[in-house]
């Protein structure tokens, strides 16, 4: 009998190994645990569009979770069971203040996402994320009125060493009304309060009938701590945020050591490794 009965997977940096894709020896201890009756979901920051094919590539069954858990859908079916946005006219005020910032801006909005500026990276994540961008002016936030878009996130890119001043301002901003934070050396996200991953989590283990302590959450980033914070066993990888990995219950393997992998078999099969 399981111990563990669901293991929720953050992708980029702890499922996703540094050179892309997933490895064999993570697939495999995948599909091990899912036939033994486990359920593995994936809860990512990605658009819905650029993680569905994993999911399916890994043949896993049941929901996964997109941009942080705004949006959560069924892998088979398609159906979506959750869609948190961020209320067309607030998004406009966040897009205004970012561009005062002078920032490079992402708007998320189901299956598109727009741009305020063909550059670099822009050009970087359409390819690490496979999809592709429409680009907008440089004022997004005329575009997210005059679409009347409701997004599901918002992110702001700016050089590593800026991060912290953005996310800070952002925060002072809009904490109280949304939740702002990070998942990457240069990116700050911002979503509807409660669709974090600790709410995504919870969602996932509503859904399927299973206690939050019987719940393993893995991932590597400031984003992943409400979920591994809520999670029966926090997991943070090696190669993850020292934050995180100060916060979790255990530090596994990194990415690139099948971490993801290690956990499933030492604590969701009950491996002696």
């Amino acid at each position: 009998m399981l111990h563990y009965k669901l293991i929720v997977s953050d992708f980029d940096g702890t499922l996703r190994r540094t050179e892309g894709g997933i490895s064999e020896g993570n697939a495999r201890a995948i599909e091990e645990y899912v036939r033994a009756g486990g359920v593995f979901a994936l809860c990512t920051g990605r658009m819905m569009s650029s993680i569905l094919p994993y999911a399916r590539r890994l043949r896993l069954r049941g929901l996964v979770a997109a941009y942080q858990g705004a949006m959560i859908r069924d892998i088979e079916s398609g159906a979506l069971v959750r869609d948190n946005r961020i209320p067309c006219a607030d998004a406009q005020q966040i897009c205004a203040f970012l561009q005062g910032m002078g920032r490079h801006i992402h708007v998320y909005d189901g299956d598109d996402f727009y741009v305020n500026r063909d550059d670099d990276f822009r050009r970087w994540y359409e390819q690490a994320c496979a999809v592709r961008g429409i680009l907008t002016p440089e004022d997004i936030a005329a575009t997210v009125r005059d679409k009347n878009i409701s997004p599901h996130k918002i992110i702001a890119v700016s050089p590593p060493e800026e991060r912290a001043a953005v996310l800070a301002a952002l925060q002072q901003k809009f904490g109280e009304r949304f939740y702002v934070t990070t998942s990457m050396e240069y990116l700050v996200e911002i979503v509807c309060k409660g669709s974090d991953k600790g709410g995504a989590l919870e969602y996932l283990c509503g859904h399927y009938g299973i206690p939050l302590a019987e719940a393993i959450a893995v991932g590597d980033n400031y984003n992943d701590l409400p979920m591994v914070r809520k999670a029966g066993l926090g997991v943070a990888v090696a190669n993850g945020e020292e934050a995180l990995r100060r916060e979790a219950d255990f530090v596994t393997r990194t990415c690139d050591e099948d971490g993801v992998g290690y956990v499933i078999r030492k604590f969701g099969l009950g491996e002696n490794i």
